[in-house]
């Protein structure tokens, strides 16, 4: 049995590491491998695995509103989100598209603040794209109704909020205001990895606040150590992969991934590593 992930780059990706362990620990007769198609060519690469040829693809940047374009059935989430994490490809020729994030996004909340209540406050997400827009459409599923975009680009936070009810825009110069009793505060953009700077007072949200950030390179990012100094709780990203990652190992092969497996410490380890 045959899956993988999509990517371009893929070379830094842990999803293989993690996945072959998992299949090593369930003791299948499987294999996770890294694919990195051209852009120009990624339709091609997907039709190529109609028929079951492979059982599915985890997809990753760039790629993931194409995926769910090519997809001939599509799970509610994959459509609100406007992007697929997951393809899979079925015997009759279907190519099926879900969206895992959410979940990831969950699951990283309940292992590291399993005492917040997400629906108690005010939630604000920091960016308007691709992972935004997963994140709020996971948490609206979730039937939290006060979401607050916040975006150095007006207009893109406004054409993200159109999408959702509950789900309000903020201009960068509007955080301030955007913060005032929020119980979350979500990262879901990739500044501190192209260079750019999150400068954000976090003084007038809730008691008890929670930050995440969606990236886990470095673990600790800028944005959560300056959630930190000002007493707010924190949750990083890795979880947000393991999250996503399990549900895909079950689509891929009918089982869940094996308790035995200490999925962060093996990350984590790798991550020292490299």
């Amino acid at each position: 049995m045959v899956a993988g992930v999509a990517g371009r780059p893929i070379a830094h990706s842990l999803s293989p590491l993690l996945h072959n362990a998992w299949i090593e620990g369930a003791g299948l007769d499987a294999v996770y491998a890294p694919f990195s198609p051209r852009q120009a060519g990624f339709s091609a690469f997907v039709e190529g695995f109609r028929g079951g040829v492979i059982r599915g693809l985890n997809v990753t940047l760039p790629f993931k509103e194409e995926a769910l374009s090519l997809a001939d059935q599509r799970s509610p989430l994959a459509e609100a989100a406007g992007a697929a994490n997951l393809l899979l490809f079925h015997e009759d020729g279907r190519i099926e598209a879900r969206n895992t994030d959410g979940e990831g996004l969950l699951y990283a909340f309940a292992r590291q603040a399993p005492r917040l209540d997400l629906r108690a406050a005010p939630l604000v997400i920091i960016g308007a794209g691709g992972a935004a827009r997963g994140a709020v459409a996971a948490l609206s599923a979730l039937g939290i109704t006060d979401i607050r975009v916040v975006n150095r680009t007006y207009k893109r936070a406004s054409q993200l909020a159109a999408s959702f009810l509950g789900v309000s825009a903020w201009g960068d110069g509007q955080a301030g205001a955007a913060f005032e009793d929020a119980g979350v505060v979500i990262n879901a953009t990739s500044a501190e990895v192209s260079g750019g700077e999150l400068n954000y007072d976090f003084t007038s949200m809730a008691p008890n606040a929670v930050a995440m950030d969606m990236l886990y390179r470095p673990l600790k990012t800028r944005f959560l150590k300056a959630a930190e100094a000002r007493g707010l709780g924190t949750v990083d990203g890795l979880d947000m992969l393991i999250g996503q990652a399990m549900p895909s190992f079950q689509a891929f092969f009918e089982l869940a991934p094996p308790p035995a497996i200490d999925a962060r410490a093996l990350l984590l380890a790798a991550m020292e590593a490299r």
